[in-house]
């Protein structure tokens, strides 16, 4: 796997919050603050997550992976 992916769209909501904190705010960006009351959140995979939302999930991902590597790099 390439080093630069560490989220995947298979990856659930609350696996990918869980690891990368920062990326909450791509979240919140996307699908507002509720998000994080949803009951589906945090075991919905983050594909079937954009796709309730109608969010392309590859630039999603990309939002999330940019966030973490940032998160990472400041470690």
């Amino acid at each position: 796997m390439d080093k630069g992916v560490l989220i995947t769209k298979k990856m659930s909501t609350g696996e990918v919050t869980k690891k990368y904190p920062a990326t909450k705010a791509v979240f919140t960006k996307y699908f507002g603050k509720g998000c994080f009351d949803c009951p589906s959140f945090g075991t919905e995979d983050i594909n079937l997550a954009c796709m309730m939302h109608g969010t392309d999930v590859d630039k999603f991902v990309q939002e999330l992976n940019d966030a973490a590597s940032k998160e990472m790099s400041k470690a």
